[in-house]
């Protein structure tokens, strides 16, 4: 029976901490997936109507089972055991059916009687034994039913908390049972589910809502990417800006591609608005841009339609800004950062302060039938239209870096909340903040940073009428708030009216929840379910740190983007699915009906790569390190740079951006005592060729602090081979060889895993790649390459 096995090749020491890992049992049905509020009372387990695993399908399946027994039992049986049977039959419908029936063991086959506690089974035994046969097409089981001792060991659970009845009972068991996890400092724990990855620096995810429920993700590079439903994304960029838009190498570059949103009415008019950064020689500005998607396909946008809308001149090379929204008014929403530099030194007051400056606020403006005329116009409601030294655009000022903002939903039974606008500033040495914006509102800085005063002057001049935020939070929590969502999506009931955000230094993730009495907000920190929390098929409890952006798809569910290596040349981001493993919406209610998109580009699978990490704990927040510092314009005057970009030394040699005029990479390397036999510097490869082979053709090998060893991957290109053929002294690269065609290392460590080349690194360190040692593979990929002097094409 299932549990009651050994695992074949596991000792006794090896069982005991698997079985106390499982132990920890969690609500999960036997679909492998969290319980729910039946949408009717059940009439048959009524125990289960308010919480449970049961449909009233599922319900009326038991009851005709329970009358099937009935017909196979003699009547004097029968009105003794029907109980028993009753009891038996409902545990399909239990919050902890998986664990009764050890569907969560995937080393166990399923039960077909659910475990029972000791005194229960032998009570049962003394008059019901017959019973058993009836429930159960088990022979071993029947074969045990004579010997009560036998059979009552074989039904029960190792971890007896969690047996039938006593888990009926058990306190710690039921008194939150249905409600969001939280830790025992108060961490709400949540899960993930991966669903695109290999993304560099992924700023933006949004839908078109045109019922197609495609996602688009832009990457900080300008590229952006069509995604279909079942998560596979087409080989064609949606949209290639990456020959116009600025950015670099360098870790934490604040320029490049930063936002979209396409026209509330889309596909009537088929437009879309894009944010990005441009520049030419010392000049850099933001644009403002409508495209068009292609008549002749519909994931494809008109690259020849582009007409600039707006540009605003940037004086340093952060603090850009980057968010575009259309709110329910169907204008067009444009979040500008204050321009760069610390404390916002521009004028008297900083250009957030000033009404006839863009830059530091929050612009609206009117892009409807915009075909004749003025590319915009200025909504006639806006607060300083009638202001002679204020911009018309003007919507709200006095923010420093407004980094993510989204109108929310609204309550999806009652509206409440619907079209609030959330954002979150970053801040300068202090605090980070999350406001609540609305029109004509000042949000403070730079007089105020958080609730706090930063310009002492300023803050006191009574004339500032600043909004104060709804939640800060000082910089040991973290440095760079990226603002989230209140979600409101159908799937998890439980997060209805959260609004989740994290912070992009620290890796938090963070939540406010809104006292409707009060209209206070309670602060709780999110992190990765403990244990068996997230053991979920295809859910993971663990993300890359550096948190970039939030995003939510047609259906309103909750996404975040990460990455390992936050620079936009870095192939490292992942998207993720937030997911609640205690609730969740009964089967059936959130299926979506996507209409129809004629696909003309090539289709590539997703293939998931995170794993879940079992832990006893839940799981620690990532580490960041501070990413290397954005290139800034040398100019005497300049302020030192943000605190929020505070730079530490990269753990891998950063490469320079070739922008002119920005800083040049460099340093002393760090020499090693000559020997009798010079050790290999690290980064170093050389060929191990099987006998037989022609030089310049071989499996790659890696030195890396002080070891040999593999490089081991599935997605290795010919860039990265060409970075291997030209270190060994060859001029070209012909092919890039996978799963160990030229032999498998096996006696090495596997060194480097997703090792992403653009061709001009000197070796495989320069390259984006994940930690070393760090791998999601085995030798049977290790990586290969075919070196020649002659040139292939030739």
């Amino acid at each position: 029976m299932a549990g009651r096995r050994a695992v074949a090749g596991i000792g006794p020491g090896a069982l005991l901490a698997l079985r106390a890992l499982l132990a920890a049992a969690h609500p999960q049905c036997l679909d492998f997936r969290p319980p729910f509020r039946p949408p009717q009372p059940l009439s048959f387990c009524v125990q289960y109507s308010s919480f449970g695993c049961c449909t009233a399908e599922q319900d009326a399946a038991l009851a005709r089972r329970f009358r099937a027994l009935e017909t196979r039992l003699d009547a004097g049986m029968w009105a003794t055991c029907a109980g028993y049977a009753l009891d038996l039959l409902c545990q399909e419908c239990s919050p902890y059916a998986a664990h009764l029936y050890d569907a969560e063991d995937p080393a166990t086959p399923l039960r077909t009687v659910p475990g029972l506690c000791e005194d229960y089974c032998l009570d049962m035994w003394q008059t019901c034994r017959g019973l058993f046969r009836h429930l159960s097409p088990d022979r071993e089981l029947w074969a045990l039913e004579s010997n009560r001792a036998k059979l009552c060991r074989y039904l029960s659970l190792d971890d007896t908390d969690y047996c039938f009845p006593s888990l009926l009972v058990n306190e710690n068991l039921n008194s939150n049972l249905g409600r969001v996890v939280a830790d025992a400092k108060g961490c709400l724990q949540l899960c993930l589910e991966e669903v695109a990855n290999g993304l560099r620096n992924p700023v933006a995810m949004v839908h078109a809502g045109d019922g197609s429920h495609r996602f688009f993700v832009a990457e900080q590079v300008g590229l952006v990417w069509t995604y279909l439903p079942d998560l596979s994304r087409l080989e064609k960029p949606f949209l290639n800006v990456s020959q116009a838009v600025l950015t670099s190498p360098w870790e934490g570059d604040e320029r490049g591609f930063l936002g979209l949103a396409f026209h509330p009415h889309f596909p009537h008019p088929r437009k879309l608005y894009v944010y990005y950064s441009v520049g030419v020689g010392f000049r850099e500005w933001i644009r403002i841009s409508e495209f068009r998607v292609s008549g002749d396909d519909e994931n494809t946008v008109d690259h020849g339609s582009e007409r600039i809308i707006l540009e605003i001149e940037e004086p340093a090379s952060n603090h850009n800004g980057g968010q575009l929204l259309f709110g329910d008014d169907g204008y067009l929403y444009i979040f500008t950062g204050d321009g760069g530099m610390a404390g916002d030194p521009f004028g008297t007051f900083g250009n957030a302060q000033n009404k006839s400056a863009l830059l530091g606020k929050v612009l609206r403006i009117d892009v409807n039938r915009n075909e004749r005329g003025s590319l915009y116009r200025i909504p006639p409601d806006n607060p300083f239209v009638d202001d002679p030294g204020a911009r018309p655009e003007v919507y709200a000022l006095g923010v420093r870096n407004m980094w993510r903002c989204s109108f929310d939903r609204g309550d999806p039974m009652s509206g409440t909340g619907r079209g609030r606008l959330f954002c979150g500033d970053v801040g300068q040495n202090k605090y980070e903040e999350v406001d609540l914006v609305e029109r004509g509102r000042n949000y403070g800085w730079r007089a105020r940073e958080g609730f706090e005063c930063y310009d002492r002057k300023l803050c006191t001049n009574a004339s500032l009428d600043d909004v104060l935020p709804i939640f800060a939070y000082p910089h040991k929590l973290g440095k760079s708030v990226t603002g989230g969502y209140v979600y409101r999506g159908c799937e998890y009931p439980n997060l209805n009216g959260l609004y989740i955000f994290g912070d992009f230094m620290s890796g938090r993730l963070m939540s406010l929840r809104e006292n409707p009495e009060t209209g206070q907000w309670k602060y709780s920190e999110v992190c990765m379910g403990r244990g068996q929390t997230c053991a979920f098929p295809g859910l993971i409890n663990n993300y890359y740190p550096y948190i970039i952006s939030f995003a939510e798809d047609e259906a309103g569910e909750l996404y975040f983007m990460s990455t390992g290596v936050p620079s936009a040349t870095a192939a490292r981001g992942v998207i993720y699915k937030v997911i609640d493993p205690s609730r969740r919406a009964p089967p059936g209610r959130c299926q979506i009906h996507p209409t129809q998109v004629t696909v003309k580009s090539r289709l590539v699978p997703f293939v998931p790569k995170e794993r879940f990490i079992r832990t006893p704990e839940s799981t620690p927040r990532p580490t960041a390190r501070a990413p290397t510092k954005a290139p800034r314009r040398r100019r005497p005057t300049a302020a030192p740079p943000a605190p929020t970009q505070r730079p530490t030394k990269p753990t891998k040699p950063a490469r320079p951006t070739r922008r002119p005029g920005a800083r040049k990479g460099g340093g002393r390397r760090r020499g090693r005592p000559s020997t009798a036999v010079p050790e290999p510097q690290n980064g170093s490869v050389r060929l191990v060729r099987p006998a037989g082979l022609s030089p310049g053709r071989g499996r790659v090998e890696v030195f890396v602090g002080g070891h040999w060893g593999t490089v081991c991957d599935d997605a290795w290109d010919t860039k990265a081979a060409a970075v291997v053929c030209r270190q060994l002294g060859f001029a070209h690269a012909v092919r890039a060889a996978k799963r160990a065609e030229f032999g498998e290392g096996r006696a090495l460590p596997i060194l480097l895993d997703d090792v992403r080349c653009a061709g001009s690194e000197r070796n495989l360190l320069e390259c984006a790649h994940a930690g070393v040692g760090t791998h999601n593979c085995k030798h049977e990929e290790d990586a290969g390459v075919e070196c020649s002097h002659q040139d292939p094409d030739l």
